[in-house]
């Protein structure tokens, strides 16, 4: 399969800067992924592990005080190579919105509550395409009717609108140009579980009828596993584990994994959940070694002193732990 994002090597720390002292957040520390055209990729972890701060780079979205310190993010469409955190502001205008879009988190945070959805829609595209007021209505109600929603919405304001229909019509924003990549951040949240299921299923369907590539960020294990390809675990601005959807599930290897894994309630099963013990550490000052040792019930001295690198635990399959290393090592040896 072709890859559609790389990022190398990134880095990006939050630098304030407040009666003479400077502080600096390392939210994003030293992670490499990449990511499959015509899969979803779903990012995963606790609130405040960097996911959202990361997807803002991989967008190029950051603005200070987040910086970039070193990396890089490289989009590939067909022949054409765009380098996100390089290239000046008119190539990313030209790729953002067309090729690439955004599903932000809060529906109200992208629709003007004083101004009709169709203005919106009109607004967006207008931005990208010479289109008249007509065709982008025309294009709007289509897109809409595609996503299960009647023509009505585009002369209602948003406040007239449930919670689950603005966020259709922000997903419907974020596709109405047909963009070979989306970026999804937590799009399910604020929303009850029967709202849930249908923006997962009409997300699952974009994508399959679109044939686009969609990058999930979200700490709900259950949407990732309804919508996820692949997998990567985030925890203290690392990546921690990354495989295949099933094998995140069914085998996790890293102990900060196999913690969220055993905090999902299943059905019928009443006994009480594990919750991870401690709580994640401040990044301003992240402990050595594994940044997951203080928690860790497995961890040993080289936990407490040396990152551990991430190794590949079979095909498609790696996790940065130094027990799992070790138990490779014992089984590898005759």
């Amino acid at each position: 399969m072709t890859t559609i994002v790389e990022a190398t090597n990134l880095r990006a720390h939050y630098i304030t800067r407040a009666y003479g002292v400077e502080r600096t957040v390392r939210a994003v520390d030293d992670i490499s992924l990449q990511v499959k055209e015509g899969e979803i990729y779903g990012i995963a972890g606790e609130s405040g592990c960097g996911k959202s701060t990361l997807l803002k780079v991989l967008l190029g979205a950051h603005r200070p005080p987040l910086t970039v310190v070193e990396g890089s993010v490289n989009y590939r469409f067909g022949d054409r190579q765009v380098d996100v955190l390089s290239s000046d502001e008119r190539i990313t205008r030209e790729v953002r919105w067309r090729e690439v879009s955004y599903i932000p988190q809060g529906s109200m945070h992208v629709l003007n509550p004083v101004r009709r959805i169709s203005s919106s829609f009109h607004d967006f595209i207008t931005a990208h395409q010479s289109v008249s007021k007509q065709e982008a209505y025309d294009l709007a109600r289509n897109c809409l009717r595609e996503l299960g929603l009647p023509e009505k919405v585009l002369s209602s304001y948003p406040h007239q609108l449930s919670g689950g229909m603005r966020q259709r019509v922000t997903i419907a924003l974020a596709t109405v140009l047909w963009p070979k990549l989306i970026f999804a951040d937590e799009p399910t949240t604020a929303l009850d579980v029967v709202v849930q299921r249908g923006v997962i299923q009409l997300l699952r369907d974009i994508q399959r009828t679109k044939g686009c590539t969609m990058v999930l960020i979200t700490h709900d294990m259950g949407v990732h596993a309804n919508l996820a390809d692949r997998i990567a675990v985030v925890y203290a601005g690392k990546i921690v584990e990354e495989a295949d959807t099933r094998t995140i599930l069914k085998n996790p290897r890293h102990p900060y994994t196999q913690y969220l894994i055993k905090s999902l309630p299943k059905l019928d099963d009443r006994t009480e959940r594990v919750s991870i013990p401690g709580r994640p550490p401040a990044l301003d000052n992240p402990p050595s070694g594994c940044r997951f040792h203080p928690r860790c019930p497995l961890a040993m001295d080289k936990c407490r002193t040396i990152d551990p690198s991430m190794i590949e635990v079979r095909p498609g399959h790696r996790a940065a732990c130094h027990v799992v290393a070790e138990e490779l090592i014992h089984v590898q040896t005759p």
